[in-house]
């Protein structure tokens, strides 16, 4: 019963992740909430017992691909839309 609980709840902050991504503006809060929507799937990939996939997806989805995202928009802006 626990398990489908955690289960559960980490579906429901992958969906809220991903509307929050969607809807952001602000590009670094949506490039740390992509970082945290790859952290909750290389979570769900550990609770369904993949544990090799939530590793990769852990190293690449949440920490490099964030890490480059950041570091992209330090050079481009931080605002979707800024006219400056």
């Amino acid at each position: 019963m626990i398990e489908l609980f955690f289960h559960l709840l980490v579906l429901a902050g992958i969906v809220f992740a991903a509307i929050f991504v969607y809807m952001e503006r602000d590009l670094l809060s949506a490039a740390i909430a992509t970082g945290l929507f790859s952290f909750l799937i290389s979570l769900e990939f550990y609770i369904l017992q993949a544990p090799d996939v939530a590793i990769s997806q852990a190293a690449i989805g949440a920490g490099l691909t964030t890490a480059i995202f950041i570091i992209a928009i330090r050079k481009v802006g931080r605002w979707e839309g800024d006219e400056r």
